[in-house]
């Protein structure tokens, strides 16, 4: 029986990261599949990524904020609760994989896909705000499932909503099995720090990390709200501190690192196959990193409290700019400032020995990053597991308890297994998820791009008359 469902998972697998020809190249469909929604909807919104940007920011600092409205969390938790599952080890591990592979190049297109998935968020998240249920308690349901559920009844096809809503919510159950994270953190501690890994080890590694995370679970959305406003924070301060330590101490060199990024973008020598390799490679981490088109993150920001969809779209506009444009750009001219990228490695441990050249206790910082990138991607996953599993089977805090206590349990397994077919499955499972995702995207279009352009419209005329309101008062 185990061999037949490894069999089926590993065809489903070969079906899902199956390549077509592109531009001479080949690229796996499901990666273009993500990138041009991305593309399509950034042009048709008009550069909403550019143009709202300081609308963007002015919410998220609270300028907008309507304790009155639904929702359970703020917005900045929400935004914090969705980055602390899209900021994780890909984030350190994928820069240098994409360097590796690709080239300093591919780092430069890892920007671009970066800059155009922020649309692609916007869009999706203001489209889970639009379809989300609030109950008479209170209580706030909301994701791609709901927006397939009751966007298709709205359509007048409520039977096709209610399959495709359940095969999201099925695949996010997938997505949400915890023993990949465990496992692959449990990996990357071991290689940077020299932990030991032997069975007793390795058991202590999963039942002390499934404890805290069970810490978080076990609390809820606001308090996962609550805890993830001060980890996300926390945990980029730790490793970007350790970057930009990199970065001051070859100053000199950043034009050149830069340079050298861009020029290997465009150039034919470039690793991977030249300049379709480089895009190729930074279109893959960029789209894995952002995980725009998916839809998991709209999860936890249809928990936040406005009553204006768009106002939360415009709030997630700044999630791949973040954990994509930001944070990988940053660690992508550290690698290239140190040079480590030209070895033999071709995972973190190229970020390990960019690290240690600063010092020998260096590496234990990353260590400490990729802890706190793990839990709390752990933690967020939970969340989703869990709003998945309720519109599945019912909701109801016994229900919900089963779920966690399941799901921490699972955790310390993940450090005992060599599990290559579990995560074919969970890595299956999530691009899976954007094929219903994105067509949603693509049927209520028109409704989002009025939704978005109604609310900037709204705004913009608020701020013409504050000013008018100032400038009265002046005189």
């Amino acid at each position: 029986m185990i061999d037949f469902l490894s069999d089926i998972i590993g065809k489903v697998a070969t079906l899902v990261f199956s390549k077509i020809p592109f531009f001479g190249a080949e690229i796996p469909w499901i990666v273009l599949w993500l990138a041009i929604p991305m593309l399509l909807f950034t042009l048709w919104m008009g550069f909403l990524n550019i143009r709202a940007l300081p609308l963007s920011i002015r919410i998220l600092r609270g300028k907008y904020d309507e304790p009155d409205a639904p929702g359970t969390i703020s917005q900045f938790s929400a935004l914090t609760t969705a980055l602390s599952g899209t900021v994780g080890l890909g984030n350190i591990a994928g820069v240098a994989i994409a360097i590796a592979t690709g080239g300093p190049g591919a780092a430069f297109w890892m920007f671009i896909i970066g800059f155009f998935a922020m649309t692609l968020k916007c869009v999706e998240v203001t489209l889970s705000l639009m379809f989300r249920e609030v109950d008479p308690s209170g209580a706030v349901r909301g994701g791609p499932m709901y927006n397939l559920k009751n966007g298709f009844k709205q359509k007048g096809w409520p039977k096709l909503g209610l399959v495709l809503g359940g095969i999201y919510a099925v695949l996010v159950m997938f997505i949400a099995i915890p023993m990949v994270q465990v496992n692959q953190s449990l990996a990357t501690v071991s290689e940077v720090s020299g932990f030991r890994s032997n069975f007793d080890n390795n058991l202590t590694f999963g039942v002390i990390m499934a404890f805290f995370v069970g810490l978080v679970v076990i609390g809820g959305v606001k308090w996962l709200g609550r805890v993830t406003s001060i980890m996300v924070p926390l945990m980029a301060l730790v490793y970007l501190s350790g970057v930009l330590t990199i970065i001051a101490f070859n100053f000199a060199q950043i034009p050149d690192a830069i340079a050298l990024i861009i020029r290997d973008a465009f150039s034919g020598q470039a690793a991977g196959g030249g300049l379709i390799g480089a895009f190729i490679i930074g279109m893959q981490r960029a789209v894995y990193s952002s995980e725009a088109g998916v839809g998991s993150a709209a999860i936890a920001h249809s928990q936040a409290r406005t009553k204006e969809p768009a106002s939360e779209g415009l709030v997630a506009l700044l999630e791949p700019m973040l954990d994509t444009v930001i944070i990988c750009s940053l660690g992508a001219i550290a690698i290239v400032l140190a040079g480590t990228w030209q070895g033999a490695d071709q995972d973190i441990r190229i970020t390990a020995a960019a690290f240690a050249q600063i010092s020998d206790w260096f590496p234990w910082m990353l260590t400490i990053a990729v802890l706190l990138f793990a839990h709390s991607t752990l933690c967020s996953v939970g969340f989703y597991g869990l709003k998945a599993y309720e519109y599945l089977f019912g909701e109801g805090p016994i229900r919900a308890m089963i779920y966690k206590i399941v799901y921490i349990g699972i955790l310390p397994v993940g450090a005992l297994l060599e599990i290559a077919t579990v995560i074919d499955l969970v890595d299956s499972a999530f691009f899976l998820a954007s094929i219903p995702n994105v067509i949603a995207l693509y049927l209520f279009a028109p409704q989002i791009k009025r939704e978005l352009y109604g609310y900037l419209k709204r705004q913009a005329e608020s701020q013409e008359s504050e000013s008018h309101n100032e400038v009265s008062q002046t005189r």
